[in-house]
């Protein structure tokens, strides 16, 4: 019998529980690995969970000792932008060091095929729009720098030790397993929709706008939003094209439409029947004023393109925020 059994580290996580989701959908057994520091461990439904951290050379060398991988797909790691600028050792402690340890144990469990979370961070502050992989790479935070060393330490691997990868690059993830089984949970919050959503539901006092005087048309901060499904889906695509003997390949995974703070405030109020009690903040370090992907590349790869939009992306995280609402504690 073949072997589909693919390790996901960081599969009790957001993006990573729903791309085991669709491995297991597309016939893979996804061994989740994660040390539940921000995953969860009623996230993996769809193959066994094996308990640890990828810093920890010993205990990822047993993983792949007792599962035998045939690929990796790397989504563990420290995401969130401010916390990165407040406390940088961790970030490279996690996102760098814990990459390193991972690839280690892969190559010396002799994988040749990683697929790789990485972000549009990488590219910094745009000079042009939308962005194309070929954009040079000048992270304005330690999120995106530490990812951006992840990505070179797959690029030399693929040079000098033949193990061949493709590099992820998300927008911003977002939305829900349409059938509410799984969806956006982080303590705390940061994200935008969520945040948003918890502010229509009464569990937030108010929602803040970070900045309004950026040069967009009206003055707040537009990002490209991608359901999460349609990320997961790129995984599985990236993992069938390495094991089918494709080559190294870094790709956007966005829709290519912008949508500004005050869109969305207005898309969440009309989804939700609730008007958002907004409040203007100063502008965050690390944030550039627009990020929108060109995903020619993946769709020309890979055959993906989001299937999923704005709408979408709204009503799914709705409604696993209204079920998930006991474990979104009351903030005011």
């Amino acid at each position: 019998m073949t072997n589909t059994t693919v390790l996901v580290a960081g599969g009790a996580g957001y993006v990573g529980s729903h791309t085991c989701m669709q491995l297991s959908e597309a016939g893979f057994l996804p061994v989740t690995f994660d040390n539940l520091t921000n995953g969860h461990r009623e996230f993996v439904q769809w193959g066994p969970l094996e308990e640890g951290d990828i810093r920890d050379a010993q205990t990822v060398t047993e993983a792949f000792r007792k599962h035998r991988p045939i690929a990796v797909l790397h989504l563990a790691g420290l995401i969130d932008v401010g916390e990165s600028i407040r406390d940088p050792q961790s970030f490279y402690d996690n996102n760098v060091a814990g990459s390193v340890t991972l690839f280690g144990a892969a190559l010396a469990a002799g994988i040749k095929s990683i697929v790789f979370s990485s972000t549009c961070a990488t590219y910094g502050s745009p000079e042009h729009m939308p962005i194309r992989e070929h954009h040079p790479q000048h992270p304005i935070n330690p999120y995106g720098r530490t990812k951006l060393v992840a990505e070179q330490a797959l690029a030399d691997l693929d040079s000098y030790a033949a193990v061949r990868s493709v590099v992820l690059r998300y927008f911003n993830a977002a939305g829900a397993d349409p059938l509410g089984r799984i969806g956006e949970r982080h303590q705390p919050e940061t994200h935008a929709i969520p945040l948003a959503l918890q502010t229509a539901m009464g569990l937030r006092g108010s929602f803040s706008i970070f900045g309004e005087d950026y040069s967009t048309p009206d003055g707040t901060a537009i990002r490209d939003y991608v359901h999460v499904c349609d990320l997961a889906r790129a995984h599985v695509l990236a993992l069938q094209y390495l094991l089918n003997g494709g080559r190294s390949e870094s790709m956007n995974l966005g829709t290519g439409c912008g949508i500004s703070v005050r869109q969305l405030i207005n898309a969440i109020e009309q989804e939700t029947g609730f008007a958002l009690n907004t409040v203007v903040s100063p502008r965050r370090d690390g944030d550039a004023p627009m990020l929108v992907a060109d995903n020619a590349k993946a769709n020309d790869i890979l055959g993906w393109s989001p299937r999923y939009n704005i709408r979408d992306i709204i009503s799914s995280a709705y409604y696993w925020h209204q079920a998930d609402a006991d474990n979104s504690a009351p903030i005011a």
